[in-house]
């Protein structure tokens, strides 16, 4: 997107790509990205804008798109209905012929949009390791259509999703309400579940908006997260608090004597790995290694202690989605993850080294 917006600021318009589906259907973007990028002499030109009717219009932009040997991946209706994968992968060609980039600066800048983020591959493989069908491989286009997050709905709480309401085959002409009409069904959802989803609608999980999108997904990995221990504490359909998260950690310390503690998941003190290693010490005394542990003054060496801690975690049974940098840079969210994680695995105490890889189904019934 970044790429996109970048050739139209330079192009002069007023438009802006915010995603693959509404934002391309009357084809003015990609009229006007394709002028912008084509190299002198192509003959590219902008009379598609003066072609009325979108699908006559997709046909006239695919027509100037033939000039630069792109027209592969959409078709003129593809366009107009705005099919999200097939324009993904239709600018995506664009941009590996034709980038237009001579700043490598901005070259650097397309990269860090194109490149799956660190957070987008922890939730991608989180729903993947709960066994979703089908397999998400890029998660803004594989939860289009809303049926991986039903999935994970029934996982979190079984028996909450009314199947019957679910669009599960799409049709051509009814695809992207039906569509659409899922991602309704699923914000409905969240909010039964308490999640804050205020401003966030179907429509924009369709659109494969990243912000919202992340926010929706965050929410159903916490909820998972915690819907586990909630299993393990026997609290039934009471998900623990931070705050009761927090208190479990440092008590469970002191009582073990260990010196290290957390005032919340965004401790500073976390980063240099020692205080979740010191936890599943406490959790399993002699898992830990201490001549491995470094001392933490170095990001090198707060890294091999964050990788140390992970593999220990793991080890010990604990199901931990969150990588070395996580803790490394104290991402709160991620950083949550591991120690309600621990504290689920402390409550599991028949557990066996290696069981990580065993997984944790929680049982929370309720409406």
């Amino acid at each position: 997107m970044r790429w996109v917006n970048y050739h139209l600021e330079r192009a002069g318009t007023q438009r802006r790509l915010h995603n693959f589906t509404s934002d391309i259907v009357d084809s003015e973007i990609y009229t006007h990205l394709l002028h912008q990028i084509a190299p002198n002499g192509s003959g590219v030109t902008l009379s598609p804008l003066g072609v009325h009717g979108n699908v006559p219009r997709a046909g006239a932009m695919l027509d100037e798109a033939e000039k630069l040997d792109c027209r592969e991946f959409v078709t003129a209706t593809d366009v107009a209905a705005g099919n999200y994968k097939l324009n993904l992968a239709f600018v995506a060609n664009l941009f590996n012929k034709h980038p237009n980039l001579p700043d490598p600066g901005a070259d650097e800048v397309v990269e860090d949009v194109i490149e799956e983020t660190r957070e987008e591959k922890t939730y991608r493989n989180w729903m993947n390791s709960m066994g979703v069908d089908p397999y998400v491989n890029w998660l803004y286009a594989d939860l289009q259509n809303g049926v991986v997050i039903f999935q994970l709905y029934d996982i979190i709480r079984p028996g909450m999703v009314t199947w019957k309401r679910v669009v599960r085959t799409f049709h051509k002409l009814r695809g992207m309400m039906d569509q659409i009409q899922n991602c309704n069904y699923a914000v409905e959802l969240g909010k039964q579940l308490r999640f804050s989803l205020v401003g966030i609608q179907g429509k924009d999980i369709y659109d494969g908006n990243q912000t919202l999108t992340l926010a929706l997904v965050w929410q159903l990995m916490r909820a998972y997260t915690l819907s586990v221990l909630a299993q393990c504490t026997q609290s039934g359909d009471s998900l623990p608090a931070d705050k009761d998260i927090v208190a479990w950690v440092n008590e469970k310390l002191k009582n073990s004597g260990k010196s290290t503690s957390i005032r919340s998941f965004q401790d500073p003190a976390i980063s240099d790995g020692k205080v979740v290693l010191d936890l599943i010490d406490a959790i399993k005394p002699n898992v830990i290694d201490h001549s491995l542990v470094k001392s933490g003054k170095s990001n090198e060496d707060k890294m091999s202690n964050a990788k140390y801690a992970i593999t220990c975690g793991r080890k010990i049974g604990a199901k931990i989605y969150a990588l070395p940098e996580d803790i490394v840079e104290v991402k709160p969210k991620m950083v949550l993850t591991v120690f309600a994680c621990l504290m689920a695995r402390d409550y599991l105490p028949d557990m066996k080294q290696g069981a990580a890889s065993a997984p944790i189904v929680p049982m929370i019934n309720g409406n």
